[in-house]
């Protein structure tokens, strides 16, 4: 998956570079700047989450900005099972929903400016800020009914939702799925850190008013203490939870400035 992100994300600076190439004439600079879309990253899932971000121009080229992230952060050993009796499915050793929410802080330099009816822009970016950790834990719907030898109901059908523990909740067989992401959610803990960014953006937009853009680039992120996603049986056997993150990615936008 990273290869075919680093692949596309290179497709896309090529092709901004040769749009820049054909001499788009310059246009007078804008001074504010609102932006907000959706991101993709290989920590996440098809969806990472979106984001919020107000630009300010600072001067000549260099513009700041503040701006908010809200994305899912899951681990690479994340695997969807199916209840082979109720087709519902679950994480198998799934702990807890980690949710990151990223204010930051950051520069942004205009490389090569849009003309005013067409062209793309091309901007370098770097931003900084904290981290603040979302945990909600992951609930299952756990079948504690009596079964005969025969594997069929004995008495009332006791079905339960609970956290999910990988020590306790031993038989899949008994697992009905997961119990949904609101249900962790009303009981959140929280940790905060910090994370760090860098990374290119393509402008596109047929008036100097709007703004559609796709931006690629790298984070990093780090937290005081690991954060335990996924357990296996045991203490974390086979599977290694982190406090450090890296991940590479795309973000789809859309605005006005003026």
């Amino acid at each position: 998956m990273r290869r075919i992100f680093t692949a596309f994300c290179l497709f896309i600076f090529l092709s901004g570079t040769a749009a820049m190439a054909q001499g788009l004439e310059e246009d007078e600079s804008y001074t504010r700047e609102f932006t907000y879309g959706l991101n993709f990253n290989t920590n996440g899932g098809l969806l990472g989450g979106a984001m919020v971000k107000q630009v300010y121009l600072m001067q000549g080229k260099w513009y700041q900005f503040w701006g908010l992230e809200a994305v899912e952060v899951k681990h690479p050993k994340e695997v969807q099972y199916q209840n082979r009796y109720t087709g519902s499915t679950f994480v198998k050793g799934k702990r807890n929903y980690f949710f990151a929410l990223r204010p930051n802080y950051g520069r942004e330099y205009t490389f090569f400016k849009k003309a005013a009816e067409s062209g793309v822009q091309v901007n370098g970016i770097f931003a900084a800020g904290p981290s603040i950790a979302v945990l909600g834990p992951y609930y299952i719907d756990y079948n504690y009914t009596r079964l005969d030898r025969n594997g069929q109901p004995i008495g009332p059908v006791d079905v339960r939702a609970e956290p999910y523990d990988p020590n306790i909740h031993t038989d899949l067989n008994r697992i009905v799925g997961g119990s949904g992401v609101f249900t962790g959610l009303s009981e959140p803990s929280f940790k905060v850190g910090a994370h760090v960014k860098a990374g290119v953006s393509f402008e596109y937009g047929r008036y100097m008013e709007s703004v559609t853009g796709i931006e690629v680039g790298m984070l990093y992120e780090m937290f005081p203490s690991r954060i335990i996603i996924v357990q296996g049986t045991g203490v974390d056997e086979g599977v290694k939870n982190q406090n450090r993150f890296f991940s590479l990615y795309l973000t789809l936008y859309y605005g006005h400035r003026r």
